[in-house]
């Protein structure tokens, strides 16, 4: 220990942030997950305050052979943020965001999360595409993919990134875009962390809000399967600035629910317009004439609020298992398999999402992108089993397990998006970049030849 210690001090010398280890003032907190379930004990920990800083800790962890974590928001369920016994590099002090208007662009930390990235851009009326948990960290969401409220109408978070920085597994910070490092720039956008640290990211903002419009319909488990066949009839056919998402839950105890819904399992359609008021108001009123619902609501809403409307239930703290995956459309089949087995979650936190992928989504060419997954019009479930305590996560850990395999024979080809994967089995990360995976390894052995950076969605090196 006294070897290693001593060895960490050199670290310290090289870097302006902190090198925070075992005993240290504040290292349970640093060393934390957003999952609960995962409790992990690194030797150190380096609280970057700089690309240069970030560059240290690469050369140091590389040259000492430690296992390597990279904590952007720490959100990720699988954990990958944090490592026993190994390094842990902190970007959770990057998170410097700054907005150009004029060019509508924001250059944002690889440890901002999106709540720093949508406050900063929305005092000039932009959003960049991002996910729907504010607390979430950019990086991670954004290297494998970054689906969310404004994918229909503006693609993924990937499609619109301009440029990266990122430290590669040599400790050197390289630009990258479509006119600089190209293959890496083409990895990073969906290929996860496998190709280095990224300390910045150059988004494309797009006009969104302030105001938008929210609404939801609530319907109880016996009227699932009519929710479902509602929502697949009408939502392909709303323009782009409408996003309904499909959510199989329990009635929030909100002001806005009647006494005796809330906390009853079942089904909502969360109705976001960004157009028109009308335009809302005719999207809910096609979802509603279809089938009625036990409640609803309507409301305008900040855009801020919006990004902000499921934080508390995904609070950090929670114990977590997940599993995502691709559904071409929602058959009658797929329907009666999720009216099946919504019912058998137990937590009153454990929830079913289904977005629906298609508009900007689907105008991205499937070879742009290092992206998992075709751009075809299609569905992505998240099963996510949230409980209080490990006990009580057993039972919703067997809920997403037997969902998510039910679903299976109902995927077609598609396999599943890279930010829904808890578990990193070699088949199916292969699986889901498809043709894609040696280009992606090719890529990898330029530029992580040792593979350093492995506790991901891991490509391995090609063979050189």
């Amino acid at each position: 220990m006294t070897s290693m210690l001593s060895e960490f001090d050199e670290l310290r010398a090289t870097m302006a942030g902190a090198v925070v280890g075992p005993g240290d003032q504040g290292y349970d907190e640093v060393r934390r997950v957003w999952n609960a379930a995962i409790d992990r004990t690194p030797a150190a920990v380096a609280r970057c305050t700089s690309t240069a800083d970030v560059c240290a800790a690469v050369a140091f962890g590389r040259e000492r052979g430690l296992e390597i974590a990279v904590r952007g928001g720490a959100h990720n369920p699988a954990g990958t943020a944090v490592v026993d016994g190994g390094l842990m590099i902190d970007l959770s002090l990057l998170d410097r965001v700054d907005v150009d208007p004029r060019t509508r662009r924001a250059r944002v930390g690889g440890g901002a999360t999106l709540a720093q990235l949508d406050a900063a851009a929305q005092e000039h009326g932009l959003a960049a595409p991002a996910g729907m948990v504010s607390h979430t960290g950019v990086a991670g969401l954004t290297l494998g993919g970054g689906m969310g409220w404004l994918t229909r109408r503006h693609g993924l978070a990937v499609d619109n990134l301009v440029s990266v920085q990122v430290v590669t597994a040599d400790g050197r910070a390289l630009r990258a875009a479509e006119d600089e490092n190209a293959d890496l720039f083409w990895a990073v956008r969906g290929g996860g962390g496998n190709f280095g640290v990224v300390t910045e990211f150059e988004f494309r903002l797009h006009e969104v809000g302030p105001i938008v419009q929210v609404g939801m319909l609530f319907f109880g488990l016996d009227r699932c399967g009519d929710a479902l066949r509602a929502a697949r009839d009408t939502v392909p056919a709303l323009s782009r600035d409408i996003n309904v998402l499909i959510a199989g839950v329990h009635a929030p105890p909100a002001p806005f629910v009647p006494e005796e819904h809330r906390l009853r399992p079942g089904v909502a359609l969360v109705v976001v317009g960004f157009g028109s008021a009308r335009e809302h108001a005719d999207a809910l009123d096609r979802l509603r004439s279809a089938v009625p619902p036990l409640f609803e609501m309507a409301t305008p809403m900040p855009y801020v609020a919006l990004q902000q409307m499921f934080d508390e239930g995904n609070a950090w703290g929670f114990h977590c298992y997940e599993k995502g995956t691709y559904v071409g459309e929602l058959t009658d089949e797929v329907i009666d398999v999720i009216a099946e087995h919504l019912p058998r979650k137990v937590s009153p936190l454990s929830v079913l999402m289904i977005y629906r992928l298609d508009g900007a989504f689907s105008e991205t060419a499937d070879e742009a992108t290092a992206f998992g997954g075709s751009r075809a019009p299609q569905y992505q479930a998240f099963i996510v089993g949230l409980a209080p305590s490990p006990e009580a996560l057993d039972g919703e850990r067997r809920w997403v397990r037997e969902l998510w395999a039910a679903l299976q024979p109902h995927t077609g080809d598609e396999v599943g998006y890279l930010n829904g994967l808890i578990e990193f089995d070699d088949e199916r990360v292969r699986a889901i970049y498809g043709p894609k995976y040696d280009r992606l390894a090719g890529i990898k052995a330029v530029y992580d030849p040792t593979n350093l950076f492995h506790r991901n969605a891991n490509i391995r090196p090609a063979a050189r």
